[in-house]
């Protein structure tokens, strides 16, 4: 199957030329294979390793381990691997671009060092407001942070979208499914129609299918054939793609309602 990097040119969607491109691998070792700037955004969530204390201390009951839980959906990506998919990370994307990354408040004081080694630029934490109150029993959690990397010098292309996003949380779906209104806020800011957005942790595709739906392309990946098969059901609604072979031919019937809570627009 063909690269998600041959499908960095041209910056502008070609008819025949597949909308988006998934692969069923390793975050760093996907972007490994992508060629030197060739992404134009990237938008990711990893599985970060704090989420193993949350479960252990019963404050994330949905990543508890059962039928539906993240132990059967994804692996946790540790922290001592952030430096690999940084540095990457900032090889793939091109000159003058973006990079997004969800986390929590402890990861980020671990994930921001690490990125600017790589060469990012650090210009704040934005807040996902998830407008109503989660788990926990010191402050209980509404918010997630997405940490605002730089690769050179890109404009945002509103100034007057607020560094708070909220959007109400996904029920019932994808472990940690974001809501794509949010990424929809990103990608709208930091990518133009046309250009290559991708995602190494892509889960259920909730970032393609906000860069689908604006216009741009998609690249992205998952260890998970479960994940990359209800992604690609996903982005077909959108037209062509790719995928991996090997995949399942369905999600298991009832185990995750994939749909967005109901809103129209993201407060901003």
């Amino acid at each position: 199957m063909p690269h998600p990097s041959d499908m960095s040119e041209p910056s502008v969607p070609v008819v025949g030329v597949p909308v988006f491109d998934l692969s069923l691998l390793d975050a760093v070792e996907w972007l490994r294979g992508l060629q030197n700037e060739s992404v134009d955004l990237l938008v990711t969530d990893p599985a970060y390793e704090s989420l193993e204390k949350h479960r252990a201390v019963g404050t994330t009951t949905r990543l508890k381990h059962s039928k539906a839980s993240s132990n059967d959906w994804f692996t946790v990506f540790p922290n001592s691997r952030f430096a690999e998919l940084f540095a990457e990370a900032f090889r793939v994307l091109r000159p003058d671009t973006h990079f997004y990354l969800f986390c929590d408040a402890e990861t980020m004081f671990i994930a921001k060092p690490e990125a600017e080694k790589a060469g990012f630029r650090f210009w704040k934490p934005l807040v996902w407001d998830k407008r109503t109150i989660g788990m926990g029993y010191h402050y209980r959690a509404r918010y997630e942070f997405i940490l605002f990397f730089e690769k050179g010098k890109r404009r945002l292309n509103d100034l007057g979208v607020a560094d708070i996003i909220a959007v109400p949380r996904i029920h019932g779906g994808y472990p940690a499914e974001k809501p794509v209104a949010v990424s929809e806020v990103l990608v709208r800011q930091s990518s133009s129609a046309g250009e290559l957005v991708a995602d190494p942790f892509m889960g259920s595709g909730s970032v393609g299918v906000a860069a689908l739906r604006l216009g741009r392309r998609f690249a992205g990946t998952d260890l998970n054939p479960q994940a990359v098969r209800i992604a690609s059901d996903r982005l077909r609604e959108f037209g062509a793609g790719r995928e991996p072979d090997g995949l399942p031919p369905a999600p298991q019937p009832g185990l995750l309602e994939l749909t967005d809570s109901p809103v129209s627009e993201p407060t901003l």
